[in-house]
């Protein structure tokens, strides 16, 4: 009887073991996860359950008996030390073995940190702490105007707390979505009363809040971090495996070697539709990743090319991306962008290459097969049509 072992009891993870089985898969599955909750949902850390308009029970992938009832061996608080391809065999913190036929990686991705006391966004334990931290009145620090950094910062404010966001960018979300619409996000914020230092870093994190890189100092009550990720690509790294800006992979999620493959935000896979690899760091990549590696491990023909996609709540926005902004040329509204209900479109070459929805919904679909058409279309009809 074949083992899959499934390192990373995440999103990715828990969706990949589900699949095996709905797939038919009768063999043995051990999924091996380091945090000590069975595997859940990141979004709702930063959105609905940080707020407090969640309960703990919905952000779990499945009940707790699910993992018993479906023969997965579910190994929590186990972290994996080292994997060896060509022996087909894991090695765990607890000294044991674990051997397997084939195996999937799904370490996700950790934050990036800084020197000096602070919060980070990443588990359930620091969506707990940082909503008890989140009291009127408290002063709070965001470093960092990433999607994470303004997400908190709008849970802050909206409990009431004094929030700062630090940024070393000229505005909001530069990176991921350029300055014309950074900006737009930047303006919302500012109108619900967040103090916002663009063009400036955080020089020091201390006990009493931030030294910015002007010299200026800002007092806090606590400081988040919110500067990005980076994969865990660690262990691939260790066991030869070939590595880019994540564990490198083909279309079908099979890395370098022919029995490891890798899913979520640790994989860099080869996007058919762009002819390149990627990597998406975002929670429809694990929940359609995780399902696809399940796939090409029972040996289906399996091409990735789901479209990068993400959403965001900030106060009354609510927002879908679909696409890549990557060389674009042009930027097409659809809409009211000042009355924030509008569709933005990336054009590269007079082909939208990617399309945002803020507060327009039930158009992923047409903006997501607009993407995939290729066609060139006419930038007046877009905005009017």
């Amino acid at each position: 009887m074949a083992t899959f072992v499934i390192v990373g009891a995440g999103l990715a993870g828990a969706k990949a073991a589900q699949t095996l089985r709905e797939e038919g898969f009768d063999g043995e599955i051990v999924l091996i996860g380091a945090e000590t909750e069975r595997p859940y949902e990141r979004p709702p850390l930063s959105k609905d359950y940080l707020h407090g308009r969640s309960a703990r029970d919905d952000i779990f992938v499945h009940a707790p008996e699910w993992y018993a009832d479906n023969g997965v061996d579910l190994r929590l608080g186990m972290r994996v030390t080292r994997i060896e391809p060509d022996h087909h065999l894991v090695r765990l913190g607890d000294g044991s073995r674990q051997p397997y036929d084939k195996l999937l990686i799904a370490t996700g991705a950790v934050p990036r940190r800084l020197p000096g006391p602070a919060y980070y966004l990443r588990t359930v334990e620091d969506s707990e702490a940082l909503r008890a931290r989140f009291t009127r009145g408290a002063r709070v620090i965001i470093v960092g105007a990433s999607w994470i950094g303004l997400e908190t910062a709008a849970a802050a404010r909206t409990a009431g707390c004094e929030v700062t966001v630090v940024e070393p960018e000229p505005t909001g979300l530069n990176r991921a979505l350029g300055q014309e619409l950074g900006q737009l996000f930047a303006g919302l914020h500012a109108r619900k009363g967040v103090d916002l230092r663009f063009g400036t870093a955080a020089a020091e994190i201390t006990d009493t809040g931030v030294r910015l890189s002007s010299g200026e100092r800002l007092t806090a009550d606590l400081v988040v971090v919110g500067i990005g990720a980076a994969p865990e690509v660690w262990l691939a790294r260790d066991a030869g495996l070939d590595v880019g800006q994540g564990i490198l992979t083909d279309a079908a999620l099979r890395t370098s070697h022919p029995d490891v493959f890798a899913a979520g935000d640790v994989a860099e896979f080869f996007h058919p539709l762009y002819g390149r690899r990627i990597r998406v760091e975002h929670w429809a990549n694990a929940l359609h990743g995780g399902p696809a590696a399940a796939r090409s491990m029972l040996g289906q023909e399996v091409a990735y090319d789901r479209l990068p996609y993400f959403y965001t709540d900030q106060y009354e926005l609510g927002m879908e991306f679909s696409g890549d902004i990557e060389g674009h040329d042009e930027i097409v509204y659809r809409g009211d962008p000042e009355g924030l209900e509008f569709i933005a479109y990336w054009l590269r070459g007079g082909r939208v290459i990617a399309g945002m929805n803020v507060n327009v919904w039930d158009v992923v679909d047409d903006i997501q097969e607009l993407i995939r058409s290729g066609v060139t279309v006419d930038a007046k009809e877009l905005s009017s049509g």
